[in-house]
């Protein structure tokens, strides 16, 4: 795995006051928005998906994306939009970025609640939204067990995409991109770059931050194995929208984006500096860091 820091950096990075960061020279992402609260964050990525949808309606352009199935509560705003402004989806193509798998590598059964994703979507997303509008069944595309290059090869036959939204985990995976440490066959960062769709084990501290987060510490609750897109088609876009409104959880690789070269440790930095227009939405408490005080505070003492 490469680092390609050096030591102090990412210290220094977590210590630039939250006020700073949207304007700051040294960032790696152009735009970045910081909203109050997470509710007001996934409430403008709502409106920004019901805009680009609208936008290519009028111009009779069709609407590429890599959807994830977390975080979700940005669904609920642009299913209100679609309904409101009559938002037409069916020049909407959709690329979904994972499905959960059990030990055997086999996904769960469709009315599973919490562990398949593409019975999640339904029931969240695609079922909220009117029969007239809604995203033809056709241009929903899924990881496919039985097929893992289907999803790359639509994404390369229709042209790429146009953005990926997406989540990141505290250590920067985007869909199950996890950082790999194979210790018998390392990769580099143009490997990873490369990646496609692919099954994997999750990493023993995603299903810790899973089963923390969402299951009171149950590990159990949190599958082992998932099918994911590769970078190799993410990194085909014109832009990444990077939706983090969790908290102490994501302060520091909020930092990370924003002003470090690629590193696999990190793997969404393949995005932010290899994708020319990124944009970074979080909330207030997401962007300030615990070093922010602290090292103002070591100042103020003479340490």
């Amino acid at each position: 795995m490469q680092f390609e820091w050096e030591s102090g950096e990412r210290r220094r990075w977590c210590s630039i006051p939250m006020e700073e960061l949207a304007d700051h020279p040294q960032r790696k992402i152009g735009r970045v928005i910081i909203e109050q609260t997470p509710a007001d964050v996934m409430k403008l990525v709502g409106n920004m998906m019901a805009d680009e949808v609208a936008e290519n309606n009028r111009r009779g352009e069709i609407t590429r994306w890599v959807l994830p199935a977390g975080p979700r509560q940005q669904y609920e705003t642009f299913v209100e939009r679609v309904v409101r402004d009559r938002i037409s989806l069916k020049n909407l193509h959709v690329f979904h970025m994972d499905e959960w798998l059990d030990w055997n590598g086999r996904p769960y059964p469709y009315g599973n609640h919490h562990a398949c994703l593409r019975g999640i979507m339904d029931h969240l997303f695609y079922e909220k939204l009117p029969a007239e509008l809604t995203v033809p069944e056709s241009q929903r595309v899924w990881p496919n067990l039985s097929d893992l290059d289907e999803l790359d090869r639509r994404i390369e036959q229709i042209g790429g995409v146009d953005t990926v939204w997406a989540g990141v985990g505290f250590k920067g995976l985007v869909a199950f991109n996890e950082a790999p440490r194979d210790t018998y066959y390392p990769i580099t960062a143009d490997e990873y770059a490369r990646s496609k769709t692919r099954v994997v084990k999750i990493t023993d501290e995603t299903i810790v931050t899973q089963s923390h987060r969402r299951w009171g510490g149950n590990t159990d609750l949190v599958p082992p194995m998932a099918l994911t897109i590769g970078f190799q088609s993410m990194l085909n876009t014109q832009r990444v929208v990077f939706m983090i409104a969790t908290g102490a959880w994501k302060q520091t690789v909020v930092r990370v984006l924003l002003f470090s070269g690629e590193t696999l440790e990190y793997p969404a930095t393949l995005m932010t500096n290899r994708v020319a227009n990124c944009v970074l939405a979080m909330d207030r408490f997401t962007a300030t860091h615990p070093l922010e005080s602290y090292e103002k505070s070591m100042l103020q003492e003479g340490w």
